[in-house]
């Protein structure tokens, strides 16, 4: 459809919009196409099982060695049977080519695990046959990439892999020339070895991601999409924007079940987008409401997007600290788009839904008890499971299985007690309120599975795919077990006949689950062409040099120029692909640019901004694909509603800049206490600065207003850098005095040192700041030998000979010569200062920020509040 007919496409056009997106417009009827859902079916049961505690007893040995191997044999092969090559191939029957292409890229996917014994009689590396077969599998990825993901992901590994061949050349500059690689070489690196297409990448797709994508797949298939979406609408339908303030919400709720953005904007966008045009919003800004909010679940915890989870393995954290991390500016990023939704309503004075008495604040604080009291309950549930595990050690297990069980059937019996919920007609001529005192008991058993994931990952610390397992396992009961339980709640005639839907319902889901994940395991097999090209010649060094000359050593030109980067990407690439590229090449070089700078900039920090730039790619025009998908559900301009929705979502861009300078916000070493009062200012903060952007607080803002309510909400966000100028944080101490200064510390205290000296590529001279924790030992000398610093004093100069081995200084300064003809050595020391606290600064902007609402307060004009108007 292009964007000038303007045109809603129906239920049937948009589910096949979906379709072609996220797992394939090829649906053949008869023999193939059961075969096609028996393969996927086997792929979800394959991932089950080895997920599953009884993996290791029940698959052999080698299925589970080579199990990313099978990963991307099945990815490969479901592609070439659901994607078509040609905009003309057949939709509803397989070409012969795609026959050859599918079982060709499986077996050169599993030539691996077939020749593994020749392999390692090589020493692990490929002999002239092996790089052959490697060559042509990897052609066959990029066909089944290229049907699959579009043209921009293959072309970007094309020239990676072309830079391996070919970077040797003379045509290249001197600058990124590099020795090359001969075949043997270059396929040994990419398809045979772990460095490549089955790098950590594909490792984290076969271990994690599925499982979560499965689990998502089914929940929503149980009809747990519906019931959040009518939850959210009945809370918050009633107040002005209600619609639309429910499609953020429903949104965030279904952002656990679906990874995909485009799929989450039909999902919930086909029921809200036109009830939000129905109360006075344009189908751009319908449109775009709903692509903020459906983009934003990629970033809402407990399960974000797959990009999470490579996180886990790239920062080397565990899955519990990338969330704890993420929470808080996913949380005020969503708070801030319920209230941007608010001031679009009461800029048009919008009119309400039905004819419901509106009460903001008991409308707030329902939402807050709720989400609140799921948190506590999802804490809560520790305390009786350790108490029966400590009182039955031996039976613990089948206890709490029958416990969870009959918790299960309890509200299976509150459900039926209700009507099932039906999808509602959004074109209706009376749309009616949900009622949430019925249809809350109608779902509560959709909890269940959220509650025992977020249970293992959080309290047990269990691994993310083993807690996807025993969650997605919950679901395997539930939807064999709910349509009969119901009806054997209801008294209708021969409940166990509805075991046989309950066990359709579940295939179906398995089958969906595994065409979902198709995309998601070529993305991140290609991808590992890019990290192989990285880790094979180097190029990530030259990267870095490149970039730090570009942006003159500024690290905010520098974070501009990885937001545009990714962006650029990101047109072409999916979220996971686009991440994986972005962060092999750009996170080292903006912590070292940082260090540089001065400024130490957690690895985690760097790792979100990249994330956070990524997903916004499924936003911006021109091919932003999420905002496409809106446009085509609300017959609106696609590109408008791409800008729209790229104004919406500033506050998504701004929050990774201050995040980067103030790491507080990700809940880096702060207590309770601090995280709370982080969070209340955080929150301010994100309000007042969507205030400033949408022109509008407590009534038309004046340009001096929205210029002050930037800077209070930057005062809010980052009040270090006020306090900065008035009080320096660090006091300079010369560097001959730097031991007698260790030696004074209190242990835990940091000195900041300024370590200088040639690049060990380069042998040009640079600075990099280095934090130095003191260790809980008595003297100087325990403490540098704790540390790892070797000094070398000469004269006034400290200078230093190559840290101990292992130890986390030796990491830092790895990029130093020291055996050069120029000394590294200590240049700066710096202790921290008696600072006043930088929440002072709060004060004087919270104050500015009253006397600004109050001067609009007297100049707002009374809107007349159009309640119980029928939309």
């Amino acid at each position: 459809m292009t964007t000038g007919e303007n045109r809603a496409l129906s239920e049937a056009e948009l589910q096949e919009l979906v379709a072609a997106s996220d797992s394939g417009a090829r649906s053949p009827t008869c023999a193939i196409g059961k075969m096609i859902a028996i393969t996927a079916l086997l792929w979800s049961t394959f991932q089950v099982l080895l997920a599953s505690p009884i993996g290791p007893y029940v698959l052999p040995g080698d299925l589970i060695n080579n199990s990313r191997q099978i990963h991307l044999a099945f990815a490969i092969f479901l592609s070439a049977m659901a994607y078509p090559l040609f905009k003309n191939s057949p939709r509803d029957s397989i070409p012969w080519y795609d026959w050859v292409l599918g079982l060709g890229g499986a077996f050169l996917a599993l030539y691996g695990y077939f020749f593994y014994d020749k392999i390692v009689g090589n020493g692990g590396l490929a002999d002239h046959a092996d790089s052959y077969f490697a060559l042509a599998g990897l052609i066959f990825l990029f066909i089944a990439a290229y049907r699959t993901l579009g043209p921009v992901m293959v072309l970007l590994a094309v020239v990676f892999l072309g830079y391996v061949f070919f970077g040797s050349s003379e045509v290249v500059p001197d600058q990124i020339r590099w020795a090359g690689a001969s075949l043997r070489k270059a396929m040994s690196h990419m398809w045979i070895t772990s460095e490549g297409v089955f790098g950590i990448a594909l490792g984290v797709s076969t271990r994690f991601v599925f499982l979560f994508v499965l689990f998502g797949a089914l929940l929503d298939k149980a009809g747990a999409g519906n019931y959040f979406i009518k939850m959210a609408f009945g809370a918050l339908g009633h107040l002005r924007g209600g619609p639309a303030k429910a499609a953020v919400v429903g949104s965030a709720a279904t952002g656990l079940i679906s990874g995909s953005s485009i799929a989450n904007v039909v999902t919930t966008g086909t029921f809200t987008i036109p009830l939000m045009k129905r109360v006075g919003f344009s189908a751009e800004k319908a449109g775009s409401v709903e692509v903020a909010s459906s983009v934003n679940g990629q970033i809402m915890p407990p399960v974000m997007g797959a990009a999470a989870f490579l996180m886990v393995e790239y920062v080397g954290i565990s899955y519990v600290e990338v969330i704890t991390h993420a929470f808080l500016p996913a949380i005020i990023s969503y708070i801030a788009l319920v209230y941007i939704v608010h001031l679009e309503a009461v800029k048009n004075n919008m009119p309400t839904i039905g004819n419901k008495a509106v009460n903001m604040v008991n409308t707030v604080l329902g939402m807050f008890g709720f989400f609140a009291g799921f948190a506590l309950l999802c804490y809560a549930t520790q305390y009786p499971v350790a108490a029966i595990v400590s009182l039955f050690p031996e039976g613990s297990g089948l206890i709490l299985t029958a416990l969870l069980a009959l918790v299960y059937v309890a509200l299976i019996y509150l459900a039926s007690q209700v009507e099932d919920l039906e999808p509602d007609d959004p074109n209706a001529e009376v749309v009616e309120l949900p009622d949430l005192a019925k249809i809350y008991k109608s779902g509560l058993y959709y909890l269940l599975p959220i509650i025992v994931l977020v249970y293992f990952l959080m309290i047990e610390r269990k691994s993310p795919g083993l807690s996807a397992f025993w969650a997605t396992f919950m679901l395997f009961g539930i939807l064999l077990t709910q349509k009969t339980l119901k009806a054997f709640f209801r008294g209708q005639p021969n409940p166990i006949s509805r075991l046989k839907e309950g066990l359709t319902d579940l295939i179906e889901g398995m089958i969906d689950g595994a065409r979902n994940m198709i995309g998601i395991g070529l993305a991140t097999a290609t991808a590992g062409i890019i990290v192989g090209t990285v880790s094979l010649t180097g190029i990530g060094q030259v990267m870095a040099d490149f970039v730090e000359f570009l942006s003159g050593g500024n690290l905010i030109l520098m974070l501009i120029f990885v937001a545009i980067l990714s962006l650029i990407l990101g047109m072409g690439l999916p979220t996971t692909a686009n991440y994986i590229v972005v962060s092999s090449l750009m996170v080292a070089v903006v912590v070292e640019l940082g260090a540089q700078s001065g400024l130490v900039v957690p690895l985690i920090a760097v790792h979100l901004f990249v994330f956070y730039f990524g997903i916004m790619a499924d936003v911006t025009p021109p091919v932003g694909l999420a905002s496409f998908a809106a446009a085509a559900v609300s017959g609106g301009d696609a590109i408008r509603t791409g800008f729209t929705a790229f104004f919406y979502s500033l506050r998504t861009v701004a929050l990774p800049f201050v995040f980067i300078f103030n790491t507080d916000l990700l809940l880096i070493d702060v207590t309770v206490t601090q995280g709370i009062i982080v969070f209340i200012t955080a929150t301010i903060g994100i309000l007042v600065f969507t205030a400033a952007t949408m022109g509008w607080f407590m009534t038309k803002n004046r340009i001096w207003e929205t210029v002050a309510m930037l800077v209070i909400a930057f005062a809010l966000f980052r009040p270090g850098f006020f306090m900065n100028q008035i009080q320096p944080p660090f006091e300079e101490i010369a560097p001959a005095a730097f031991t007698q200064a260790l030696a004074d510390a209190e242990p835990g205290s940091t000195l900041r040192t300024v370590i200088t000296g040639p690049d060990f590529d380069t042998f040009d001279m640079k600075d990099i700041t280095v934090p130095l924790t003191v260790p809980d030992v008595e003297g100087a000398d325990a403490r540098l030998d704790a540390l790892g610093i070797i000094l070398v004093p000469v004269g006034d100069a400290q200078n230093m000979d190559e840290p101990g081995f292992g130890t986390d200084l030796s990491d830092a300064l790895s990029s130093f010569d020291f055996y050069g003809d120029e000394p590294v050595a200590i240049s700066s020391v710096q202790v921290a200062a008696n600072q006043l606290p930088k929440e002072l600064i709060w004060i004087p902007a919270l104050l500015l920020l009253a006397l600004i609402a109050f001067l609009q307060n007297n100049r707002a004009a009374p809107h007349t509040h159009r309640e119980g108007e029928t939309a």
